[in-house]
């Protein structure tokens, strides 16, 4: 099995080795970095890897062609190779995704300090070192685009491109728009046990409704990505708490400063935030925001779907994902890859090079209007923390009447 040695951590007074487990998929000159989200393996990109290299059956094994770099000895190899555009490598597209540390096939370090995404981004680092990657296209979903974030930040050398599915920017942005619908998910995951349990809650927080009332021959769409769901969480097995609550630490911690931003933005390569514009898990509002602060380098790419944007409009992503891939290729400046008029596609997309967010001028109405939103996103937070202290409160009433009831002993017949 393919595995990719990262780093070292301390478990008590033993020391253990990182291990990334990682799949390749496909052969060419260019090479594309999936990174996956919150609680989810290398597999999750399933529909994407289909659309970039045209199968689904790894590479892993197939001996390496003469003109392309394996492993951390090809180093040399890969900096005297040519620069991601050129023909070298041929025409097709690589693509490598892994499993974070703390879910799949990974190793699952029990201390959550040894989760955030700037050490996450950095075991993507080793592992494109690992392959002999010397640049790539890198794209992430979620609690993975918040690590790609990072990856641009520390090493904006390596990367080809950036693509950005269901972003937010960590801390309060993580915390879904609070009505009963979210509070009733929130109750059913964390009491979820069972493969089947899991899934109604995953299939109802990763897809619209209208999505899963599509009839598919002669059954829903619910009922196949349920079947789908048991099956692929009873093979791979529940994620560890200790793994999950290390990467809910990873995107609780995650903040990007302005000096990374400007970083990203200016270091010369095209960036896609794309989105679905029902997602319940990361707002909308958060993404557009990130698009707007890396200006004139992005693209906001609005899509009808919800979390799972990428599984739910497969076509719309992957075209979205090889616009970029080929916009990189023909040296697109940045000016002319934001500045795309806005319009709403056939399929429903919506493509703006200028998201409508709250802009940060200097005048008093704008600095008031910035002071309100981040408010009410403080205020949301207090609620949320609130709510948190109610729950465990009542919880600790329900314990203390347990203890304190008293037993019914029945009469004993004489």
């Amino acid at each position: 099995m393919p595995y990719c040695e990262v780093g070292r951590y301390a478990d008590g007074d033993k020391w253990e080795d990182v291990r990334l487990f990682y799949r390749r998929y496909g052969r060419g000159a260019t090479k594309v970095l999936l990174i996956i989200g919150l609680a989810g393996t290398h597999d999750s990109w399933g529909p994407q890897i289909k659309g970039l290299t045209g199968s689904l059956e790894p590479a892993d094994d197939e001996p390496p062609r003469p003109d392309e770099g394996t492993g951390a000895g090809a180093a040399g190899a890969a900096e005297a190779a040519p620069s991601e555009g050129d023909d070298a490598g041929g025409d097709g597209i690589e693509v490598c995704c892994f499993d974070n540390r703390g879910v799949g096939r990974s190793s699952i370090p029990t201390n959550k300090s040894y989760y955030s995404t700037a050490i996450m981004a950095k075991d993507a680092l080793a592992l494109m070192d690992h392959l002999g990657w010397k640049k790539a296209h890198v794209f992430g979903h979620s609690m993975g685009a918040m690590i790609s974030c990072k990856l641009a930040a520390i090493a904006p050398h390596r990367l080809c491109s950036l693509a950005l599915l269901n972003v937010t920017g960590g801390g309060f942005q993580c915390f879904p728009k609070v009505d009963g619908q979210m509070l009733s998910l929130a109750f059913r995951f964390l009491r979820a046990k069972t493969p089947e349990e899991r899934a109604l809650v995953d299939l109802e927080t990763h897809y619209t409704k209208e999505y899963l009332e599509e009839t598919v021959g002669s059954c829903t769409r619910r009922m196949i990505l349920y079947q789908e769901y048991v099956k692929g969480i009873s093979s791979t097995g529940m994620q560890s708490n200790c793994g999950f609550e290390g990467q809910i630490n990873a995107c609780w911690t995650h903040n990007m400063t302005t000096k990374e931003l400007d970083t990203i933005r200016s270091a010369g390569f095209l960036i896609s935030v794309i989105h679905g514009r029902y997602d319940i898990i990361a707002q909308l509002c958060h993404a557009k925001r990130l698009a707007e602060r890396l200006l004139p380098a992005a693209r906001m790419v609005e899509l009808h779907g919800a979390h799972l944007v990428s599984h739910e409009r497969p076509d719309e992503v992957n075209n979205a994902l090889m616009d970029l891939i080929k916009a990189t290729k023909y040296a697109m400046k940045p000016e002319v890859w934001s500045a795309q008029p806005d319009n709403v596609s056939e399929t429903g997309a919506l493509i703006s090079g200028r998201p409508i967010t709250v802009t940060m001028r200097t005048d008093e109405g704008a600095n008031a209007a910035v002071a309100v939103y981040n408010f009410l996103g403080k205020l949301q937070l207090s609620f949320l923390y609130l709510i948190g202290v109610i729950v465990m409160g009542f919880e600790h009433m329900r314990n203390i009447v347990k203890v304190m009831k008293p037993v019914r002993v029945s009469a004993i017949e004489s």
